[in-house]
């Protein structure tokens, strides 16, 4: 496996690399002698190794050259770390609160030193499980999409700009010839790698790789997520990828970033959330019936558009008069044709977030990789009641998503769905 230099590295080697590695080795209090080192990769691409020092922290991330979870039949490129190590510097500077500090990266090793977030954080989607709410969830992850989809976008950067950071992204195609397949792809065909609760969803599975209408959309979503360089986007915003306390929220992981549509970002997240709230049936107890916390669920969903639609507007508003390039101020320049000009662009992106959020349910359920929101529930017919009412909602969401006018109609759907 060793080729151009690289090697994968496991606890011992990586001892000698952090020691070789001041930038490192510093935030160790350059005291390395009993250092504790945990992998715990528990995703589906990379090794993760946590490292604490008596004097510091770090966590170090390397990318290996095939997909993890399926091994080395499924190569992948090693390259993504360059482009994850780049998304979470962009984005760290354009969002430092909402972001880990990236302090070392090692092309040739793939290797990514970044800021250990420490306990109690844990992975939003296991707090969802878990039934935790997280009061600023919806304020912390709106300011995170608003600034980092704002500032990578036309209506801040001049088009000059703006190429240039999407001919640098273009490099990224692997990972999204990836989401190409496992999201607007596999579940609308027979593939190897598709499973579902079986046999409870064999019909429903079926269902969705002969809707025909469903189809036309989805294909709609795909030429928009391989054709529109909108802003950088993160590229796999699910609650797998956000790290939470009570009050603080870390988005981590964009190896899958790249200059996409807006909505591919805030559709992964509402879409899981809306996922989180469909499986809470399924958690449910005698000591609890969730209900109250899947209100606190929709209420997220609710929050966090209607902040992140606000913080993005005062955003424009802010630069209304920079060199973004979108809206030249002597074309745009009447207060009327302003909230015109917003009022479409919002629409536009309300509807793409909804078709995407739908689109990422959907593979979720009967595509490659499931969600642990359905897969703890144990009890497989009640598994599947869960997620086939999930299905039925992402399905009528992602054709019907240009009637809805605003968030709240849509809690209102979920909610008939679900009465």
């Amino acid at each position: 496996m060793a080729s151009n230099g690289f090697r994968p590295l496991d606890e011992k080697s990586l001892v000698e690399y952090i020691k070789a590695t001041p930038s490192l080795s510093s935030k160790l209090g350059n005291n390395l002698e009993g250092l504790q080192i945990k992998e715990v990769g528990d995703g589906n691409l990379n090794f993760v190794f946590i490292v604490i020092g008596p004097s510091g922290s770090v966590v170090i991330k390397q990318a290996l050259p095939y997909i993890r979870c399926i091994g080395e039949s499924w190569p992948m490129t090693k390259e993504r770390a360059y482009f994850e190590a780049s998304t979470l510097k962009e984005h760290g500077h354009l969002c430092p609160d909402h972001v880990p500090e990236v302090y070392h990266f090692d092309r040739t090793m793939c290797l990514i030193g970044m800021r250990y977030i420490e306990p109690p954080h844990i992975i939003l989607r296991k707090g969802l499980i878990a039934g935790i709410e997280y009061p600023f969830l919806a304020e912390h992850i709106s300011e995170y999409m608003a600034r980092t989809l704002f500032y990578t976008s036309l209506l801040y950067r001049s088009t000059t700009e703006h190429k240039r950071a999407v001919a640098e992204y273009c490099g990224n195609v692997e990972l999204c010839r990836l989401t190409e397949q496992v999201v607007f792809s596999d579940p609308y065909k027979v593939s190897q790698y598709n499973h579902w609760t079986s046999p409870y969803l064999d019909s429903d599975a079926e269902a969705v790789r002969t809707d025909n209408i469903l189809k036309l959309e989805v294909a709609g979503l795909k030429s928009m997520f391989c054709e529109r360089a909108q802003a950088l986007v993160h590229g796999d915003l699910h609650t797998g990828s956000v790290m939470v306390t009570h009050d603080s929220t870390q988005v981590i992981d964009p190896e899958f970033g790249f200059y996409g549509p807006m909505g591919f970002d805030v559709g992964a997240f509402l879409g899981n959330l809306i996922l989180a709230y469909f499986a809470q049936d399924g958690h449910a107890d005698q000591g609890n019936d969730r209900k109250v916390y899947k209100e606190w669920i929709l209420k997220t969903i609710v929050e966090t558009w209607n902040l992140f639609h606000k913080k993005f507007i005062v955003l424009w508003d802010e630069h209304r008069d920079g060199s973004g390039e979108a809206y030249l101020p002597d074309i745009y320049n009447n207060p009327e044709l302003q909230l015109l000009v917003k009022q479409k662009y919002m629409k536009d992106l309300f509807h793409d977030t909804l078709g995407f959020g739908a689109a990422k349910m959907i593979r979720r359920i009967v595509g490659v990789a499931h969600v642990e929101d359905f897969e703890a529930i144990t009890d497989a017919a009640k598994r599947a009641d869960c997620e086939r009412q999930a299905l039925s909602f992402a399905k009528m969401l992602l054709k019907e998503r240009r009637k809805f006018e605003a968030i709240t109609d849509v809690i209102s759907s979920i909610q008939h769905l679900h009465s």
